[in-house]
């Protein structure tokens, strides 16, 4: 199978590049990265020299470009190229607009041209919105509250549309907060351990009770694996792990990993239109036999330990200042 993996350089991106190398010795992987703020080439530093593995800078947005590629027989497109930071989105949605709209738009009418077997969309649970109790099922009417959900749910829209209109055979993915190895350190977790490897405190939102559902990068990869494989075309598919915790509960954990106190803890005030709590209903994952396999305790420590042994990865990316203007001075 050969496979265009497109924000390949990115977080979830690299780690599934890496899972599928590993998993599947015969598949090829293209991987098209424009390599913004957030991409970097030093996450797949290991398979570089892979056979199977071919590099290409470029934005999704480029017709020429995604097209040359496609028309080299690409088998399935994964789509993990998106901006993706709310706080990001809501200083300017211009740029969520151009990416995770057009550019999904450009890949689509790629996909239909050169006949491509399968599009997988990398989504999020943040489409649906806040939900006060209860669980949000993959046909559940979209609220999202941010640019950055509102550009994701149009672009799951577009590749419906796709789907319905010219038959194009695409599935896409909804997934919940993921956390793990080479996050750009702007997240949660990851500004959170680097923040108290620097022995700076950490700005947490509000009151820190927004609730959302913690799920390990390599579980998510996993199941995007079951989904390529196994998944139904025209679908769209939950991932979760069933982690519930509150923003607050999360920083605790952590600080206790990393024999921190709550001095470190800085309340600031609410981002506009915060979420207070999202929860997925993954059923229809459970039908392709996919399971979270990682345990949250042993999860956020494997993660802890990773950014203590890879300084050198993310001290350059917090010191390059390429930080939303209040995060600076976190």
């Amino acid at each position: 199978m050969k496979l265009l993996v497109t924000g390949g350089a990115g977080f979830i991106g690299s780690n599934f590049i890496r899972h599928i190398l590993d998993k599947y010795p015969e598949y090829k992987i293209i991987n098209l990265d424009k390599i913004t703020y957030a991409g970097n080439l030093e996450n797949l530093r290991d398979v570089e020299n892979n056979p199977n593995y071919e590099f290409f800078k470029a934005d999704i947005c480029d017709r020429n470009r995604v097209a040359s590629i496609c028309a080299r027989g690409i088998d399935c497109i994964v789509n993990f190229a998106a901006e993706t930071y709310v706080d990001r989105s809501i200083v300017n949605a211009a740029d969520f607009i151009k990416t995770n709209v057009s550019g999904v738009h450009t890949l689509l009418e790629c996909a239909k041209e050169f006949e491509t077997k399968l599009f997988i969309q990398i989504g999020t649970d943040e489409v649906y919105g806040s939900r006060d109790s209860g669980f949000c099922r993959e046909e559940d009417i979209l609220s999202p509250s941010s640019p950055y959900a509102a550009s994701k749910a149009a672009a799951d829209l577009l590749v419906l549309s796709y789907h319905r209109t010219y038959k194009l055979p695409a599935i896409i993915t909804r997934s919940s907060n993921n956390f793990g190895p080479y996050q750009f350190p702007e997240k949660i977790v990851s500004l959170l351990i680097t923040n108290l490897l620097e022995n700076k405190k950490f700005p947490l939102y509000g009151d820190g009770l927004n609730v959302r559902d913690w799920l390990y990068v390599l579980d998510n990869v996993g199941a995007i694996d079951a989904i390529m494989h196994k998944g139904k075309t025209g679908e769209i598919y939950n991932i979760a792990s069933g982690n519930l915790l509150t923003n607050l509960q999360v920083v605790r954990i952590i600080l206790r990993i990393m024999d921190k106190d709550e001095t470190f803890i800085e309340h600031v005030a609410d981002r506009p239109g915060h979420d207070r709590r999202y929860a997925l209903d993954c059923s229809k994952m459970r039908n392709l036999d996919w399971h979270p396999v990682y345990h949250f305790a042993d999860a956020i420590g494997d993660t802890v330990r990773w950014y203590r042994e890879n300084i050198g990865w993310w001290k350059p990316l917090k010191d390059g200042g390429q930080f939303c203007h209040w995060l600076k001075t976190a």
